[in-house]
Order: structure tokens, then C-alpha cells, then sequence
């Protein structure tokens, strides 16, 4: 459990994590397991070599890791982007979901349940609208609009009881 004695030393998602490092294992991990995947292996069989590297740059960004993804790599609308059209389905989405829990698991990501319960608000959150923009005609959203930025459920710090 994290100590919210001194709300200055508060790590950020990224750090309780085990910084970038924890991030590409979780997604090498994780893609190995979709390309072996009969429902999502369709779906990622022509991503290119580089795809992985950008999830684990984007998803640690968005935990308050460095801003590579959105400084070299793209933005939260070119995300967006690469799921229109693809009509993901809520099937798709839960078997996203749960390799990357068990791809977590695997790689000992932190099990404790403020970090997790963090973790899996974003996988949730994020999935979700990733199934909703595969699906839709067209994109509705500002190109400008930032890159999300995802907390311990108070800006900056955890909730502990």
C-alpha cells in the first residue's frame, strides 16, 4: 500500500509501475499472446513491428511516464484514428482485456489494488472507446484535442481509506 503521509512523494502511475521498462515487457508480452489469439489475431496480424513500442509509449504516457509518444510518435487523435473502421466488438474487447491482465499478471506488474484498480480504469475506459470510434461513420473529435492523463483516482494522488 502506498504511504499518502507526504502527498509531495506520491508516484506517479508510471513509477509504481516500474517505469518504461515494465511498460514494452507488458506489451511484447501481451502482443505475442494476440498474434496466437484465433478472435484477435485477424485484427493485429498486420500491425507493423513498431506497434507494440507505441501502446507501451502511449499507455505510459498516459500514466505519467514521458511524453515520447505524443513528442515522436503520433497523438491521442492519431490513436483514435487507427481504430476507425476497424468494427471491433465488445467480444474483441473483452479478449483485449483480459490477455493484457493476464500478460500483466505474468510480468508482475503491481498487484496492489489502488495501482490496479487505476490500471484496469483506463484499460476499461480506453477499450471502450476504441470499440466505439471502430464502429462509428466518422470521427467527431477536436486533432489537438491532449493526451489523457490517468491518476490514482484523485489528481495526483491515490485513494486510500
Amino acid at each position: 500500500m502506498i504511504d499518502n503521509k507526504d502527498s509531495q512523494t506520491v508516484p506517479t502511475l508510471y513509477e509504481w509501475a516500474g517505469g518504461m521498462e515494465t511498460f514494452e515487457k507488458l506489451t511484447d508480452v501481451f502482443y505475442k499472446k494476440v498474434l496466437e489469439d484465433a478472435l484477435l489475431e485477424p485484427v493485429f496480424k498486420h500491425m507493423s513491428a513498431q506497434h507494440q513500442l507505441h501502446v507501451a509509449h502511449f499507455i505510459a504516457e498516459v500514466f505519467g511516464g514521458p511524453t515520447m509518444y505524443s513528442t515522436e510518435e503520433g497523438s491521442h487523435f492519431k490513436m483514435i484514428q487507427k481504430h476507425f473502421s476497424r468494427h471491433l466488438t465488445e467480444q474483441h474487447r473483452k479478449r483485449w482485456v483480459g490477455l493484457l491482465i493476464e500478460s500483466a499478471d505474468e510480468i508482475n506488474l503491481p498487484d496492489d489494488p489502488e495501482f490496479r484498480s487505476a490500471f484496469m480504469a483506463y484499460i476499461e475506459w480506453g477499450t471502450r472507446i476504441a470499440v466505439l470510434n471502430s464502429n462509428a461513420v466518422e470521427l467527431d473529435m477536436n486533432p489537438n484535442e491532449p493526451m489523457p492523463k490517468w491518476g490514482w483516482g484523485v489528481p495526483g494522488k491515490p485513494y486510500l481509506p
